[in-house]
């Protein structure tokens, strides 16, 4: 919104100032073309004004407004430059109105070190000049554009560098002394133009667009060094006698540096390539969640005719034969058949499951020995294993709070390696060995190569696309490396009960009964009454009467009394199933039922009183189990130094027991779910860093309050939705895989960011020769290209090892 500031004569926009003549260039830029809001631009992707790169507004974080427009930008860079002339750039570009340009339904390619960078076709990112990857990779088997280019401009400039180092090194020694050395040269440059300019051709124009965009990056440093090296070796061959004294060989000849550019653009290649060809592999947990899927299914039509369909056809309501062995291509449940389902995709655990009629299957689980017939129900991107694929792609593309070191150390490594690059050369121009000009050339040369800002900026990221990659392979989702990096520092581990530590699926586990009634009788009109109410502890009756076979009565006058129990008649019995307080209000005498129920409750178990005809029945005892692998969990989270905390809404003495069983060092319980996050903020707030585990809609405050929210895929959407990992199965055996996951992926990125710091640290120092005074050595840069090249590889190699780390 723009308002009028008398003092300063013009109008304030998206706060910097704008004259009339801006307003006009806007205005003649913009016509009558309609506004980003007409046109529903956080639905396009955009171009930034200032370097023409495609900006997807959704997810840009840096923007301002203009003569009612607000313009998007791929970084801060750009969008200061905007802000200081905004008609200068407007006025670049075309002068018919701009408008969004509608995304493509295809691939969307972007920069694994700058997320905001996104377009719809190959290419380069404007900041770093790294090649933009697909944002998910699909499971089609498509070669890298990019690789495919590089790898031919290899191979062409390998060919023309072999016969040119031969030459050059018997120039050097004398050994082509049959030949006019201004031959030799031409000679030289013959081979090198191609390799320069055809070959090293997409690092000069990354180089250039770096400094157009002032975003100077690796790239601008290759340019810099081969163009130097280049340009002076073809002066020296064109007008060898312009050159003085100071340049000139003791044989009286200038000389040139062909090689040294030819084989740092080979070099730089080659590295490009198998880098190229390592950070494909990234992507290799994605690729293989997409072939869990079959290609093929075979749906059961009229007469059970088995019909072999694309996957695309399967809608809901299809069924569908799972033959043994074959994966189970979309999620449904269970019409008929038995077998065991390997659900290791959801739990990362290989143990079977068994499945019969109702069950609930999931696609790209594989089915065992057994024939099943399934509904489909869930197909396509609303399958569980599509809502996998796409939050883990969408996880990798995120930045972890650790990147931001990278970031400040980038911004200003490039200057200062050009810096130093310049200090070299003249310090070499000025006392080093004769020819002076020549050494001071090649070593500044040598230290632009071997400076490698991209294996800095990859640091952090391939170490989070793989091991966020490999927790999905294990079960273990997570939302974005913010939360990966949170989980490696957590000292105390907050859970629920319900769900989490316990099964979540109460059941009935026995029946006291006093007087002369029977226990299935008590349990058959108990149940009855029961199936009129919503209450888990009610579907745990209804369960166990089914489970016994017995019949449902019918039920008249139901009345459910919020926080006590329900009333109703069945059978002609007036029925009631409650609380003890429900007792005293409907007036039945419940005292001798009272130490029966203490004693359960004792061992963590709920009781319901029953009356009928207005005399105590009996109690139906209903317990939620411990999950089979609770104890264990919670013994190996404390072997790795974690303080464990219950926070319930379930009533203390149930808490305490159901936290002495599991091994639980502290439990808070009658909890609301405010209280939760209150517990958390209090325990945050005394220096704890909390992480907590839970399932249900009263956890949801709690997981987005704690430093990093695990929610259980069994549980709600709510409670998934504001954590920032997931565990697919619910499984508490997935904490200590997210735990590992998250130790040895940040181990990981450290170790990239030593070796860069390092590799830099002691590679510059080389290549400007602070060996020299001391033991005459000097690094070539052809040495410097190899060992750039190979620092990058380093960095991808070594967070492709989270491929293969054990989690269990």
């Amino acid at each position: 919104m723009a308002y009028f500031d008398a003092a300063a004569g013009g109008h304030k926009q998206g706060g910097f100032m704008t004259n009339d003549n801006t307003a006009a260039c806007a205005s003649h830029l913009h016509g009558d073309g309609p506004t980003p809001a007409a046109t529903g631009v956080d639905a396009h992707l955009v171009k930034d004004p200032v370097c023409g790169m495609t900006v997807d507004p959704a997810t840009a974080t840096h923007h301002a407004d203009h003569d009612g427009r607000t313009w998007y930008f791929c970084s801060a860079h750009c969008q200061t430059k905007f802000e200081a002339a905004p008609c200068h750039y407007l006025h670049k570009a075309d002068t018919t109105p701009i408008k969004p340009q509608p995304r493509r339904a295809g691939m969307i390619w972007t920069c694994p070190m700058h997320p905001q960078i996104r377009q719809d076709h190959p290419g380069s990112c404007p900041i770093c000049g790294m090649a933009l990857e697909p944002e998910e990779p699909s499971d089609a088997d498509m070669p890298n554009p990019e690789l495919v280019d590089f790898s031919r401009r290899l191979w062409g400039a390998s060919i023309l560098a072999v016969p040119l180092v031969v030459i050059a090194m018997a120039a050097d020694m004398g050994g082509l002394a049959f030949f006019d050395g201004g031959l030799t040269n031409w000679i030289q440059l013959a081979l090198t133009a191609p390799i320069v300019l055809w070959a090293g051709w997409p690092f000069l124009e990354r180089g250039w667009m770096s400094l157009r965009t002032r975003h100077l990056n690796m790239f601008t440093l290759i340019m810099l060094g081969v163009g130097a090296g280049f340009l002076y070796s073809i002066a020296a061959t064109v007008a060898p006698g312009l050159f003085p004294a100071a340049f000139r060989m003791h044989d009286g000849s200038v000389p040139v540096y062909y090689e040294a550019a030819g084989v740092i653009v080979v070099l730089v290649l080659a590295g490009q390539v198998l880098e190229l060809r390592a950070r494909a592999r990234t992507s290799r947990a994605i690729r293989a969640l997409l072939d869990l899927a079959p290609k093929i299914a075979h749906r059961v039509g009229a007469q059970d005719r088995e019909d072999d369909v694309p996957l695309a056809q399967i809608v809901p309501g299809n069924r569908l034969r799972i033959r043994p062995g074959e994966s189970i291509p979309v999620d449904g449940t269970v019409m008929d058949g038995r077998s065991s389902v390997d659900e290791a995709m959801l739990t990362g655990e290989p143990a079977p499951v068994a499945k019969g009629p109702g069950d609930k299957v999931t696609g790209g689980t594989i089915n065992g020995t057994g024939s099943l017939l399934m509904t489909a129900e869930a197909v396509g991107s609303d399958t569980m294993l599509a809502r996998i694929v796409s939050m883990v792609a969408a996880a990798q593309r995120t930045r972890a709070p650790i990147q931001a070191v990278a970031d400040r150390v980038s911004g200003w490594f490039v200057p200062l390696v050009v810096l130093v690059s310049l200090l070299t050369f003249v310090v070499w121009l000025l006392v080093g060995p004769q020819p002076r000009f020549g050494h001071a050339l090649l070593n500044a040369i040598a230290v632009l190569v071997i400076a490698c800002p991209c294996a800095l900026g990859l640091a952090t990221p391939m170490s989070i696309m793989v091991g966020m990659g490999r927790g999905a392979r294990a079960g273990v989702l997570v939302r974005n490396a913010e939360a990966l990096q949170a989980l490696d520092t957590v000292d105390t581990l907050v859970i629920d009960k319900t769900g989490t530590v316990t099964e979540g699926k109460p059941r009935l586990i026995a029946t006291e009964t006093s007087g002369a009634w029977d226990s299935s009788i008590v349990l058959r009109l108990a149940a009855s009454l029961e199936t009129q109410s919503e209450h888990p502890l009610a579907q745990a009756l209804v369960a166990a009467m089914t489970a016994q076979g017995l019949q449902a009565a019918s039920v008249g006058d139901f009345a459910s009394q919020t926080g006590l129990g329900v009333t109703g008649t069945v059978d002609g019995h007036a029925v009631v199933v409650g609380n003890q307080a429900q007792m005293r209000q409907q007036g039945i005498d419940a005292s001798a039922l009272i130490p029966v129920a203490d004693s359960h409750r004792a061992e963590g178990a709920g009781v319901m009183f029953v009356g009928i005809d207005g005399q105590a029945a009996g109690l139906l005892v209903v317990a939620d189990p411990l999950k089979t692998d609770a104890k264990e969990t919670i013994a190996a989270l404390h072997a790795v130094g974690m303080r464990i905390v219950m926070l319930t809404g379930d009533n203390a003495r149930t808490a305490e027991v159901v936290a002495r069983q599991a091994g639980i060092d502290e439990v808070h319980a009658d909890l609301k779910p405010e209280d939760k996050a209150a517990i958390i903020r209090d325990m945050q707030h005394k220096g704890a860093r909390v992480a907590m585990a839970g399932d249900g809609v009263n956890d949801a405050p709690a997981l987005a309050t704690a430093d990093i929210g695990i929610a259980m895929g069994t549980g709600t959407d709510v409670a998934i939705e504001s954590a920032g990992m997931t565990l697919a199965q619910g499984s508490l055996a997935g904490l200590v895989r997210a735990r590992r996951l998250a130790q040895a992926t940040m181990r990981n990125i450290r170790q990239n960011l030593a070796f860069s710091f390092l590799f830099n640290g002691i590679g510059i120092p080389l290549a400007a020769g602070v060996l020299y005074p001391v033991f005459g050595l000097t690094l070539s840069p052809m040495f410097a290209g190899g060992a750039m090249a190979l620092s990058s590889l380093a960095v991808v190699t070594n967070a492709l090892r989270l491929n293969a780390l054990r989690l269990r």
